[in-house]
């Protein structure tokens, strides 16, 4: 794949931080850095300051919007708050919401995982199932985190195309939530068997819009779907950037080539 990029700079990746309530700390995993690092991209941290998203993300070739230990506020989606939905971080929500504004002004790519694939289908007026359990009849467990249950990848999509043909896989759940309405732009890539939204991805051919509900980041190093994820986000940055315009790009950087052999 390196011959497909060769002579890119490497792309800026900003990745959402998650808040940890009872330490008020926000940190990413060290998974997403060393995930974009090997896909050839240089991971940035983005704090959850929602006025300064704009200056921050000016700065940024592409975007993952990470998971959250959190719901998105059922009031953004015209929705009253269900007893399992606990915790809103007002900050994170705000966060996502101005970094997708800034995404889909300007068409930078983006990647949403759990947490983010639930604000991006939000953010474009979609719905979310508040609490998989109680709102799914003969729903599968989506919560135990590790490669608990199986997708079925959508004919045409995105997803479908990396995977060489694989149409089914196994995957990492760990969401009690999920897209329910699917937002103004996106479709669905991907269902677990219980009809749960696992994927979606943007309609648009020329912008790079995907969100998955599991957990690439974490198994990206043994699992070539994943790690596929992390390159075709990388490489879409990389090609709306100004050196895959023409220009010569900034003197002495490394290049995704040598990146991600």
């Amino acid at each position: 794949m390196a011959d497909r990029v060769k002579g890119l700079e490497r792309p800026v990746i900003g990745i959402t931080g998650a808040w940890n309530e009872k330490k008020e700390r926000c940190f990413v995993s060290g998974e997403f850095l060393r995930a974009v690092d090997a896909a050839g991209g240089v991971p940035a941290v983005f704090t959850l300051v929602p006025l300064e998203v704009e200056k921050l993300a000016a700065r940024m070739d592409g975007f993952i919007l990470s998971g959250n230990p959190s719901d998105m506020d059922p009031a953004r989606y015209g929705q009253r708050r269900h007893p399992q939905v606990k915790t809103i971080q007002v900050d994170r929500d705000e966060t996502d919401w101005r970094i997708l504004e800034h995404v889909f002004r300007t068409r930078k790519p983006v990647l949403g995982i759990c947490f983010g694939i639930q604000s991006l289908n939000v953010y474009r007026g979609g719905t979310l199932v508040q609490h998989i359990p109680d709102q799914v009849p003969g729903a599968l467990d989506h919560e135990k985190g590790e490669f608990e249950h199986g997708i079925a990848l959508e004919p045409g999509s995105r997803l479908a195309e990396w995977t060489g043909g694989i149409r089914e896989l196994m995957v990492n759940s760990t969401h009690h939530q999920a897209p329910d309405k699917v937002g103004t732009g996106l479709r669905v890539a991907a269902r677990a068997p219980d009809g749960v939204i696992e994927a979606v991805e943007g309609e648009s051919s020329d912008h790079f819009v995907v969100g998955v509900e599991w957990h690439p980041e974490r198994v990206w190093e043994t699992e070539p779907f994943s790690a596929r994820i992390f390159r075709e986000l990388v490489l879409a940055a990389a090609r709306r950037m100004p050196a895959a315009k023409g220009s010569k790009g900034t003197a002495g950087a490394r290049s995704i080539t040598e990146t991600a052999r």
